[in-house]
């Protein structure tokens, strides 16, 4: 089978769209299948390249300034027509409803080959890091649910990660039917493990005192300012602890300012960017993930963490209580409930052995979502639509 997927957001993007995109590409070229991803330059110019087992076709593309680690291509559908000439696929499964993904879109509809569609963004997530729309976040959000809908016209079948987002979005009005697929995760890459030592003083982290990890975009809808307020409370309570925060984005010199005006500098790391395998050491290395973002459609991070053996906080909102199973697996809380997350963490920095059993159900729940479960998934469903589109 030959697959392309449109994606907007890609690797070497460090973002939960960019992540799933290229999940999805290595997975099914694993498989066997031919895959091509049509993704924004990160120069600036159009060029292609290779990623392990799959072909990345970059369009040219610009930066945008109030969003730095993205980048938007200047599409045409007479070079998404050409792409789909020379690639020939049988089905094409768009990832974003933006420029590549929309173009994409048009011109596969236009030429009949059948379209799969998923959103991976909550219009919540786009106007909070576009400061200049927060006063009229209302309208604006209504006006980009309405946008994003038409990632679906045309389309054969939506797919969202979890059953939480499918009822996140009022998908009525569409024709093509919504299913469930998880977005998947590579176990053999995050599992338990002893994290690397050089990890320690790589990133001047304390070897003996329990690590409270954030893995993610540092943007302002994560929310991450709540976790800094309740380790302010941790602080404060006499707990020993310290905090890794893992990531960079458009809320990073606030957080570095909130932190130094609660004087916790000798409790918090921040790590900025980290390469891949970092990633993968530093999910070993915590003793609790926190996720406070209210706006997750499934939270990759958290399921990495998960998968790693990590018991979890995280807000009661979005996709979060699919994976972070109420004192089974970790504990759920009210959104920018400050106190409430200090209490969770505290729970969990104060009984160890609770930890270990958390953290050993948080992988039973990881599996389930290992992407040689997940892939063979996507295939069914790819085969359905394109043997109705025959």
């Amino acid at each position: 089978m030959r697959v392309l997927i449109a994606n907007d957001q890609h690797w070497p993007m460090k973002s939960g769209v960019a992540t799933a995109g290229r999940t999805l590409a290595q997975g099914l070229a694993a498989l066997g299948h031919e895959v091509l991803v049509v993704a924004p330059s990160q120069t600036g110019r159009g060029y292609s390249e290779r990623d392990e087992n799959y072909d990345i076709m970059r369009i040219r593309s610009f930066g945008l300034p109030f969003r730095k680690n993205l980048r938007v291509s200047v599409t045409y559908d007479r070079e998404m027509r050409r792409v789909l000439d020379e690639f020939q696929p049988d089905i094409v499964h768009v990832q974003t409803q933006l420029t590549v993904g929309l173009s994409m879109l048009r011109a596969a509809v236009k030429r009949n080959i059948p379209v799969v569609a998923t959103n991976h963004v909550m219009p919540d997530n786009m106007i909070k890091n576009i400061k200049i729309l927060s006063p009229i976040s209302r309208p604006v959000s209504y006006i980009l649910s309405e946008y994003g809908t038409l990632l679906y016209r045309g389309t054969k079948r939506i797919v969202m990660p979890t059953e939480s987002a499918l009822g996140l979005f009022n998908l009525s009005r569409i024709e093509a039917p919504a299913v469930a697929i998880s977005n998947g995760i590579n176990l053999d890459k995050f599992k338990p493990g002893k994290p690397a030592d050089e990890l320690y003083e790589k990133f001047h982290i304390p070897r003996n005192k329990p690590l409270i990890t954030y893995i993610g975009r540092l943007d302002e809808e994560k929310h991450v300012h709540i976790l800094v307020h309740a380790l302010e409370l941790l602080h404060w309570s006499g707990h020993d602890f310290h905090a890794v925060i893992v990531g960079h984005g458009n809320a990073v010199e606030g957080l570095h300012e909130l932190v130094e005006t609660m004087r916790l500098n000798d409790n918090v790391t921040f790590t900025g960017l980290v390469s891949d395998e970092d990633l993968i050491q530093l999910h070993r290395l915590g003793d609790v993930y926190v996720m406070p973002s209210p706006t997750e459609l499934q939270c990759l991070a958290m399921l990495e963490a998960m998968a790693s053996g990590k018991p979890v906080v995280a807000v009661d909102a979005g996709a979060l209580g699919e994976l972070c199973l109420n004192d089974q697996n970790g504990y759920l809380v009210r959104v920018d409930d400050i106190e409430a997350m200090a209490q969770a963490l505290m729970q969990l920095l104060d009984h160890p052995r609770r930890r270990r059993s958390f953290g050993k159900r948080s992988l039973e729940i990881a599996k389930q979502h290992d992407v040689r479960m997940v892939m063979p998934k996507f295939v069914e469903l790819y085969e359905q639509v394109i043997a109705e589109n025959s």
